[in-house]
Formats: C-alpha cells, sequence, structure tokens
C-alpha cells in the first residue's frame, strides 16, 4: 500500500521522499504527527475543567490572551497511565488553525524532537485505511542508537486532524 498525498498532507517535502513529524510521549509509547499541523509547542500551565465536557476534554487554557481548548490524547486513544504519572513535565502541542475550527492544543507527556523521517521508514501496512475512518496514517521505524549497535523503535505516526474532527 502507497502513502497517498491525503496521508501525508502537509507533512511532505518537495521531493515526496520524506515527511517531517514531531514526535512526542504519550504514556510509555511514542507517537508522531505531522510537523505542518503543529503551530507551537509550550509548557503545560493550568487548565479550567469545563463541566459536563466529553472525558476527552480537559479544559481550557488562557494561551495569550486566546481560549484554547485542551484535548487529553490519553483519553482520546485509551492510552493506560504511566508508571510514573507527573504532571510536571507536561506540554501542550497547539494545533494550526486550518486542523480544528477553534484554538485547540493537545496535552502530551513529552515533546521528544522533531524529524525527517525518508517514506521508506513507514510501515502502514497494518494499520488499517485512514479513508475507513482511521486516525493511525503509519508506523515510522525510527533507528536509534550508535552505527554498530543500531536498533529500530517504532512510533506510531497519528493523523490530528482526523483525530480531532472525529472528536468533535
Amino acid at each position: 500500500m502507497e502513502l497517498t498525498d491525503q496521508k501525508i498532507h502537509a507533512g511532505k517535502d518537495e521531493q515526496g521522499g520524506e515527511i517531517q513529524v514531531v514526535e512526542f510521549i504519550i504514556g510509555e509509547d511514542k507517537f508522531a504527527a505531522n510537523l505542518f499541523d503543529i503551530k507551537e509547542i509550550v509548557e503545560a500551565s493550568r487548565i479550567t475543567p469545563l463541566p459536563h465536557a466529553p472525558s476527552h476534554i480537559r479544559g481550557i487554557i488562557d494561551l495569550r490572551g486566546e481560549i484554547t481548548t485542551i484535548i487529553d490524547l490519553r483519553q482520546l486513544l485509551e492510552i493506560a497511565a504511566a508508571k510514573d504519572d507527573s504532571s510536571a513535565d507536561l506540554r501542550f502541542i497547539v494545533l494550526d488553525d486550518t486542523v480544528s475550527s477553534q484554538k485547540t492544543g493537545i496535552v502530551v507527556d513529552e515533546v521528544t524532537s522533531v524529524l525527517t523521517v525518508p517514506v521508506t521508514d513507514i510501515d502502514n501496512s497494518s494499520c488499517g485505511s485512514v479513508e475507513e475512518g482511521g486516525h493511525i496514517l503509519g508506523v515510522i521505524k525510527k533507528e536509534v542508537g550508535e552505527r554498530g549497535e543500531s536498533r529500530k523503535e517504532l512510533v506510531i505516526w497519528i493523523d490530528v486532524r482526523r483525530l480531532i474532527s472525529n472528536a468533535s
């Protein structure tokens, strides 16, 4: 199965052979989202809970004078809490205005890096179909370690546009 333009939308470079993603951690799992779906990454601040909101909506924050809805991907993706679930290192990934009709951010445990990934390092054969409503675009096989002792680490590449759209 080939990666389609829909799957790599704004994360694709000019040559079409690579994508750019932001890698982050939720619980004990690594995820990635297209770089161009992300406006900024900010340190977590106090979240004001919204009464009677769905469980995946953590609440709202005031981000430089703009009310921003914060979505908990841990709840949305049904990910168990990590053993050391300290909120001291939490980050908000603020999504680009084109992703949602309202100012939206997602809470993650840690943002680890921005990656440029060759499409040949992405496996999407076992992820289901995005066209069928899925939110997983593929699994990035990221090489880590030194040349002599390198290994592959798996990073789940998610479609935040579809995820946020389906959650609304």
